[in-house]
């Protein structure tokens, strides 16, 4: 047999081995999150777009907030315009996906994250209304108890 023909007949077998290994690189799984929310907040509107963005399978209640925060422990002087639970933690207002990752991988035994408030240049405070004015945040996280240390800092 011909050297050349010998190349091409391993190009092909080696491309026909490879092919059904093709369809095992599966799309990132994407995670489940709900959201309450007032149905007329627009930043809440694009916070809940930051997260799908961010690989969140996001499920959207407009029936307010208040009454879930309460119900999953989160102190009323923690809160903001929207809450999510997501894998049984909560998350309260403008909280980056970064930050929800980094608790979903931690697994810290905690109520959840928090931005209290609504602070400009946080994720869905960010957008082109606020002409890229960022000030500075924390992301607290919140203990079982009601307390919070600082998670991360944002200049």
């Amino acid at each position: 047999m011909h050297a050349s023909s010998m190349t091409g007949r391993r190009f092909w077998l080696m491309g026909a081995l490879m092919l059904p290994l093709a369809g095992m690189a599966a799309a990132p799984k994407s995670i489940p999150m709900e959201v309450w929310k007032d149905p007329s907040c627009g930043c809440c509107k694009d916070w809940i777009a930051a997260m799908e963005k961010a690989g969140f399978s996001v499920r959207v209640s407009d029936t307010g907030n208040k009454g879930v925060r309460a119900q999953m422990g989160l102190p009323a002087q923690l809160g903001s315009c929207h809450t999510a639970r997501v894998a049984g933690y909560v998350v309260e207002g403008h909280v980056p996906a970064r930050e929800i990752k980094r608790m979903l991988r931690e697994k810290p035994d905690a109520i959840g994250l928090t931005v209290p408030g609504m602070i400009v240049g946080t994720p869905g405070m960010d957008g082109p209304a606020y002409k890229g004015i960022k000030n500075p945040y924390e992301v607290l996280l919140v203990r079982r108890d009601g307390s919070t240390s600082v998670y991360q800092k944002y200049a």
